[in-house]
């Protein structure tokens, strides 16, 4: 059982317990050596009975822990305490992505912002892409949103090696929302998987809402696989036909239509973030003849 102000291997002090996930319980520490406030992470007791949950707690501290990027938390170290594994993360002072769009008025971000985002997030994918790494869980809910507007990317535990055929056919449940449609078909996941749920988390920036949405799972699978995937714009005309052209590129069906890496994405980003005329409110007809805001 772990207590506030107990020391997890004589080094990392409990400050106080942060979070209850699924696989694991998170507290804020202190790590007494570098003086600094930490996360730690100790999986849960009720989740020790599956060697695929250990193997992935472990695996997401063994990838993170290769990477050292801005845009990504850093992992520190690992061990085992009271039986658990646990891993030690970088202090993230913020909340995430997901916990923003709950709190923002009309669930939605302005398409400027949407996108300033995006480039960080496409940043911090290309470091990922370029160090052999595959993330496979990119969503709102793996994003941390600091408050000074940069975002870090966590939760690396279904990452895989790049060309790695273990990753075939393993849609994870709960995610299938921003999971592309070759995974959901039972292909090898690519580097052009991950584009697609960037392209998805893009939208839901700037809609509020995910492009496919169904009562089942399956229900999304199939809408993922096979229905037309809509521009932002028709939601919010606010988005620009540039954005939309983004979105829709990275979100193709066929995995070598979208855009072939995230730095390609990103420059695509960047491009329409040099034109003003993107991102001005548009003004429906009624505001246009009597002169409303």
């Amino acid at each position: 059982m772990i207590e506030l102000g107990d020391k997890i291997d004589g080094r990392y002090r409990v400050v106080s317990r942060i979070a209850h996930g699924g696989m694991a319980d998170v507290y804020e520490g202190y790590d007494i050596v570098y003086k600094r406030p930490v996360a730690i992470k100790i999986m849960r007791k009720d989740m020790m009975g599956s060697e695929k949950n250990i193997e992935r707690f472990h695996r997401e501290c063994v990838a993170a822990a290769s990477l050292n990027d801005p845009n990504i938390v850093k992992v520190y170290g690992e061990g085992t305490v009271d039986g658990r594994p646990y891993m030690v993360n970088e202090y993230v002072d913020g909340r995430t992505l997901r916990d923003k769009l709950n709190v923002v008025a009309g669930h939605f971000l302005s398409p400027l912002e949407a996108s300033e985002i995006m480039v960080q997030l496409c940043s911090g994918v290309s470091y990922i892409h370029q160090h052999g790494l595959l993330h496979r869980d990119i969503k709102p809910d793996n994003l941390f949103y600091l408050p000074d507007g940069s975002i870090k990317i966590a939760d690396f535990g279904i990452s895989t090696p790049i060309g790695d055929s273990s990753s075939n056919g393993d849609a994870i449940a709960g995610t299938v929302y921003y999971t592309a449609p070759e995974i959901l078909m039972g292909e090898k996941a690519r580097v052009e998987s991950d584009i697609y749920s960037m392209g998805i988390v893009y939208y839901e920036l700037l809609t509020g809402s995910v492009p496919f949405d169904a009562p089942t799972p399956e229900e999304v699978a199939v809408e993922q696989i096979k229905k037309h995937f809509p521009e932002p714009s028709k939601t919010m005309p606010d988005v620009s036909k540039a954005i939309d052209r983004i979105v829709v590129r990275a979100c193709r069906k066929r995995p070598e239509e979208r855009f072939r890496s995230a730095e390609q994405m990103k420059e695509a980003i960047l491009e329409t973030l040099k034109d003003g005329n993107n991102f001005k409110t548009k003004r429906g007809l009624l505001s246009r003849i009597f002169g409303f805001k």
